[in-house]
């Protein structure tokens, strides 16, 4: 803007000619004006306070001893450009509406011109002090003026940086939910095959069962005692229960929630996690659940407890796969440990390697193959016990294998992220 103004204020040298003739005075002056202006903006440093602050004292400071020269020069108070004595300051309260600086120097030494200039032709004091008093008035309502532009423009400012603040958190708890929605859907995918295996055994002897009925029921004369079709319908209601039962545990496991903590037993969040691992566990090792009923209740989301836990699970089953089920087994043993309640996730595994145990909590590190790891169940189960307050921790045990260790506090409130 300041580049853009120093050529125009020498182009005004027109209106020099206009008023009073071609005056080389009043060209040369405009010429300092501009060049003043011009080196100015080319030394001002728009990211510093103190730059800006004082370029612009010094383009007023410039600006006003330059109009002041040309008043003198145009015949002073009884020149053209005398009239427009109260208009600098106002002019460049517009030009530099963010430092009251600009009208404060340029009033005064505006003021100080005028006043200067109609004592010396002999005006009475009455008249001086008028024209003092209106460069005075004019300089307030422009500092005033630009104060409000001022207050309006960090008002707005504010304004426009809580919204991106607060469509910042949006989007951040948004991505959150997302993130844990896709690491729940990629751990019922490692389940698939286990799920399918599992579904189709009642579904099997349902069949079966369908069928036996179909031929006893139809055939001539009838061989089936009631205690034997009695049987029959009492094993099909076990499988179709149990159907029901895994699809409602992976429905609610699956669903997204935006619960706040609440206090959870830790025996039931456990059993939650342990009836939709048994899929993947079942013919891969043992599962052994050490969890003492007058466990003290824990402060969490309990579907996104039970997240954590079968992450944990499924790891260990992971692990155990490879040496096959013979001896295989993996642990969840739960107690008080002074105010806090800690649960361990422990299997017979090969262990963590060295290399691999500091980085095991890396987002997107995983030592799994890709149809099977995404490198964020870890990741995202210590940042799931830290949102309830607690701590997630991977060590080797000493008789071999690998233990994760959750703790709690007991009664301790945390605030649930969003």
């Amino acid at each position: 803007m300041l580049l853009w103004l120093a050529p125009s204020l020498l182009s005004q040298y027109v209106l020099d000619v206009l008023a009073v003739g071609p005056e080389l005075r009043m060209l040369a002056i405009r010429c300092v004006w501009a060049l003043a202006v011009a080196l100015s903006a080319l030394r001002m440093d728009e990211h510093s306070a103190p730059s800006m602050r004082l370029h612009t004292a010094f383009q007023c400071t410039v600006g006003s001893l330059c109009f002041i020269a040309l008043v003198l020069v145009s015949g002073g108070c009884d020149g053209v450009y005398f009239q427009f004595f109260p208009c600098l300051p106002l002019l460049l309260c517009l030009i530099y509406p963010q430092d009251s600086l600009s009208a404060t120097i340029s009033g005064v030494l505006c003021g100080a011109g005028a006043a200067v200039m109609l004592w010396m032709a002999g005006r009475p004091p009455s008249q001086v002090l008028l024209w003092v008093g209106v460069v005075v008035t004019v300089t307030l309502v422009g500092a005033y003026g630009a104060s409000e532009f001022r207050k309006a423009q960090r008002a707005e400012n504010e304004g426009r940086l809580e919204r991106a603040r607060r469509e910042a958190l949006e989007s951040l708890a948004i991505s959150e939910r997302r993130r844990t929605h896709s690491e729940k859907l990629a751990t019922i995918g490692q389940l698939a095959a286990s799920v399918m295996h599992e579904i189709n055994n009642p579904v099997a002897f349902i069949g079966a069962n369908l069928d036996y009925l179909e031929r006893e029921v139809l055939a001539e004369p009838r061989e089936a005692t009631r205690e034997d079709l009695a049987e029959v319908f009492r094993e099909t209601r076990m499988g179709v229960e149990r159907v029901r039962q895994i699809i409602g545990d992976l429905r609610g496991f699956s669903r997204m929630d935006t619960e706040e903590p609440t206090e959870c037993a830790v025996a039931d969040v456990v059993s939650d996690a342990v009836r939709i691992a048994r899929l993947r566990l079942h013919h891969v090792a043992r599962l052994e659940v050490d969890i003492p009923e007058a466990l003290p209740p824990v402060l969490a989301v309990r579907r996104r407890l039970a997240q954590v836990l079968l992450n944990l699970l499924v790891n260990a089953g992971d692990a155990l796969e490879a040496r096959g089920r013979d001896g295989s087994e993996v642990r969840i043993i739960g107690a008080q440990e002074g105010g806090r309640v800690v649960l361990r996730v422990e299997d017979n595994g090969p262990g963590f390697p060295p290399h691999v145990l500091p980085r095991l909590f890396e987002t997107f590190f995983t030592t799994k193959g890709p149809e099977k790891g995404t490198g964020l169940g870890l990741a995202l189960s210590r940042e799931l016990v830290e949102q309830c307050g607690g701590t997630l921790v991977a060590e080797n045990r000493e008789e071999g294998g690998a233990r994760l260790r959750l703790e709690f506090p007991v009664g301790s409130p945390v605030k649930a992220a969003s």
